[in-house]
């Protein structure tokens, strides 16, 4: 049995679903209880399950983290919200010093087994540091997983399986997508395998890796060029950004031989670069044309109206895939 469900109302569903199940499994972060959050992803919990299980924080980053970091070497599973991304940096002392390094440490006696939860990314017209896509802080960090789901399916079984990893998960939703569309998602609890990308359409003229928002302005771009080209290319969504799903990313490029990578990130050691690496390591002889990056560009993301100019969009994604196809 499934209904359409927005990315917000998935997510709800998959918190709400893994606390009846595990009582080991808690909530906290900044105005998550009585508000149910900056974007309502907690609304109703409180209620269901008691202010302890759904935990009002202080406004401190820091606090709430390392309060997370506690709980998860005592035996409990706590999620953390962080209402922003760009908000997490008080807190990424704890993120990088202890989170990721637990497990390493203490030679694998202990686990975290926490999600950090955060809306990231542009295109809702936010303020200073409301905007922000910094995931290569994270993936550049090991002992973290870093997950950023595209659709309201996607979002609900990731959740639940970064819920039951035993290691410590940066959870990135899109804030823009977060009610932007519906999709059928099943009332049963599921989950989606961490590490694994989705080919979204299957084409033999390029490949074109995109996450999160980005995702779906590659899927138009690609629409278009086959109506106006006939050119079919294959769209993969990560979902995973580390570890990152290396055969699928090889795979798609030797069958394609071009690839074009698109992320609202800023471009200067961006994921993109990584995504290259990988290209070049284990797919170089495929290559018919340098792989090409569609990205933000190298300054702070700018505030209201203007940030349309700062992220990519269909036109740019387009004109990237004429200019690798027609190298």
């Amino acid at each position: 049995m499934s209904r359409k469900l927005t990315i917000i109302q998935a997510i709800t569903e998959a918190l709400d679903q893994k606390l009846a199940e595990d009582e080991g499994v808690m909530l906290l972060g900044e105005d998550i209880g009585i508000n149910g959050g900056v974007f309502r992803a907690t609304e109703g919990l409180i209620e269901k399950y008691g202010s302890e299980r759904v935990v009002d924080t202080p406004l401190a980053e820091a606090g709430i983290i390392g309060s997370a970091i506690g709980l998860a070497l005592n035996g409990m599973i706590p999620v953390a919200e962080i209402q922003f991304l760009a908000f997490i940096y008080p807190g990424f002392e704890q993120i990088v010093s202890h989170a990721a390094r637990m497990r390493y440490r203490t030679r694998g006696q202990f686990a975290v087994p926490m999600v950090i939860r955060t809306p990231y990314g542009a295109g809702i017209r936010g303020p200073e540091l409301h905007s922000e896509s910094v995931e290569t802080f994270f993936v550049h960090t090991p002992g973290l997983k870093v997950v950023v789901p595209s659709n309201p399916y996607d979002a609900k079984g990731l959740l639940i399986s970064a819920i039951e990893d035993p290691d410590p998960v940066i959870f990135l939703e899109p804030t823009k997508l977060y009610r932007a569309f519906k999709e059928e998602v099943p009332e049963e609890m599921y989950r989606v395998p961490l590490g694994k990308a989705r080919v979204v359409q299957e084409g033999n003229d390029l490949s074109i890796f995109a996450w999160g928002t980005m995702l779906r302005e590659a899927l138009q771009a690609a629409k278009r060029m086959e109506q106006e080209k006939g050119w079919k290319c294959e769209v993969i969504d990560l979902r995973t950004l580390y570890p990152l799903d290396r055969d699928t990313i090889v795979q798609s490029v030797q069958k394609t031989g071009r690839a074009l990578v698109v992320h609202e990130a800023h471009k200067t050691a961006g994921l993109g670069a990584e995504i290259i690496s990988i290209i070049n390591d284990e797919a170089l002889i495929y290559l018919k044309a340098p792989v090409k990056r569609v990205t933000g560009f190298d300054v702070p993301v700018p505030q209201f109206c203007i940030e349309d100019d700062y992220l990519p969009n269909v036109e740019r994604v387009r004109q990237g895939i004429v200019e690798t196809v027609l190298f």
